[in-house]
């Protein structure tokens, strides 16, 4: 019994401890709408969230899918890639991944690029850009790598940061 309480007075003081140390954040109720929709067009106004366009207010109406057109990276990502087949977009997981690319058909050298969004802000820290490259000896006989220090990389980041910073200067316009 006295081991009981003993943890029970230990649990409680711990608890006490947590909730005043800023793990748990006040929010007024008065400054955040309790309506689903609501809720999330305040979300896409901040740059928080994705928006399904009409399909949330008109069910029925179509299925009109729009990415957040407030992410100024996000876009220009989008539009600097938008000549490669993408595998994988997911917009409130920060990533971009391409599929396989290669110029020729019989080219043997292939590229996938995949970008990381680690923060909304455009700055070089911001974006994370991954290529790697397979060239094939037979169909079967593949060698992957990745290209840490290329010319590809550099451009590419450099491309989608101009264009992101364009975007920013528009959207504060």
């Amino acid at each position: 019994m006295k081991n009981f309480i003993i943890k029970t007075l230990a649990f409680s003081v711990a608890v006490m401890f947590l909730s005043s140390c800023g793990m748990y954040k006040y929010s007024d109720a008065r400054k955040n709408p309790t309506q689903g929709v609501k809720r999330a067009e305040q979300n896409v106004k901040t740059g928080k969230g994705v928006s399904i366009g009409k399909a949330l207010k008109n069910r029925g109406s179509g299925t009109n899918y729009e990415f957040n057109t407030s992410n100024p990276l996000w876009r220009a990502s989008l539009e600097t890639l938008d000549f490669l087949p993408l595998s994988t977009v997911d917009y409130s997981g920060g990533m971009i991944i391409s599929d396989w690319y290669s110029e020729n058909s019989s080219n043997n050298e292939a590229i996938k690029i995949s970008l990381r969004f680690l923060s909304n802000d455009v700055r070089t820290e911001s974006l994370k850009v991954i290529i790697h490259k397979k060239v094939c000896t037979t169909t079967s006989n593949c060698k992957i790598s990745l290209l840490n220090k290329s010319k590809i990389k550099e451009e590419l980041h450099f491309t989608i940061i101009k264009k992101a910073a364009v975007f920013e200067k528009e959207l504060k316009k």
